[in-house]
């Protein structure tokens, strides 16, 4: 038993042995403990399937067996009389596993956020490359602090290194100020969603059907054929128009018809154009009257929608009008107005 009664770094064979046993216990329970809480935090998710369960499973999952052997370690060595120098190394080495750690759950948090904003754009491959770009720059981030932190906890001056990374950022954000620009742009468009891939747009003089975002530009295939590129910060400063989210159309033609139509014929027009335009489907009449008394004609001015947002059906509606109006008026024996325009048509949503 003498044996046990050794000096060994100040403590005996038996408080060494006993600390030994009590670390090993501390860690097996830690172990058991880790590995229930991750079996209850999934069946948790996979029941709820709620953001708060599915980041609580993450960061179990993410918890390495080297920071519960660093605590398991620590709490047994709180009953060793420890030289000063060994005291310091092991603290030391808890900082590294802590940050380590703390680096690692930060990592399965970005992940899970991640993955969860990759279901909300399942269908829009720009919202998934971006937020596959901020995963990659937030862990960027989160290990160039956890570098820091490594450097603070050996002791080391990082004002200085803080101080030239600072200066050396702001003249890289005003080298590529435009390309910064582009990039926050993309950004707003992906989660403020203005338009998304596949979308019918109007932007300026340009209307197209949208076919990529990306992080710098946006490609348009113009209405014409030819693919129109516009950088994503003077995109969102024009005015957009977002055709596909168009829930009807709003229509106007006007007839000219010249003065020698009798007032009793003009008076019957604008009924007339009711019923044409009442007589297409899917459409809502608004109004139609005798608007204004040209230089040379009587014009009367119609307006009604198209209840469905596609421009060809649109067309379709106007053209089994526009028919309509010949043969009406020609029953009617009213003729249209020779030197303007018999009938104008002006599309507006």
């Amino acid at each position: 038993m003498d044996f046990l009664h050794r000096q060994f770094y100040h403590n005996s064979i038996q408080v060494w042995l006993t600390a030994g046993a009590i670390g090993a216990t501390l860690f097996l329970v830690l172990l058991v403990a880790r590995r229930l809480l991750i079996s209850r935090s999934h069946a948790l998710h996979a029941r709820f399937d709620d953001a708060a369960h599915e980041y609580v499973a993450a960061l179990f999952a993410a918890t390495r067996r080297l920071i519960l052997l660093y605590i398991a370690l620590h709490l047994a060595t709180r009953s060793l009389d420890l030289p000063d120098r060994l005291d310091n190394v092991l603290i030391k080495a808890g900082k590294l596993v802590v940050l380590l750690q703390v680096a690692l759950w930060g990592s399965a948090a970005i992940a899970v956020w991640a993955r969860r904003q990759r279901r909300i754009t399942e269908d829009q491959r720009a919202g998934i490359a971006m937020i596959g770009a901020l995963a990659i720059g937030a862990r960027v981030v989160l290990w160039i602090l956890i570098g820091i932190g490594v450097l603070g906890a050996f002791d080391i001056n990082v004002f200085g290194l803080l101080t030239g990374l600072g200066v050396a950022g702001v003249a890289v954000a005003l080298a590529v100020q435009n390309i910064l620009g582009d990039l926050l742009a993309a950004l707003a468009i992906v989660f403020d969603k203005p338009f998304d891939v596949g979308d019918t747009i109007g932007v300026d003089q340009v209307s197209g059907t949208v076919e990529h975002i990306g992080l710098k530009t946006t490609r348009i295939r113009s209405i014409t054929g030819e693919q129109v590129i516009i950088g994503n910060a003077d995109l969102l400063k024009s005015r957009l128009r977002n055709y596909k989210r168009m829930t009807q159309r709003r229509m106007v033609f006007t007839i000219d018809m010249p003065y020698q139509t009798s007032a009793a014929q003009v008076a019957r027009v604008p009924g007339m154009l009711k019923e044409i335009v009442s007589a297409q489907s899917p459409t809502r009449f608004d109004r139609s009257h005798v608007a204004t008394l040209g230089e040379s004609a009587v014009r009367a001015e119609t307006v009604y929608y198209v209840l469905d947002p596609d421009y060809t059906k649109a067309m379709d509606v106007q053209h089994a009008i526009n028919v309509g109006v010949l043969q009406r008026f020609a029953s009617e024996g009213i003729a249209f107005s020779v030197k303007d325009s018999p009938q104008a048509v002006t599309v507006r949503s």
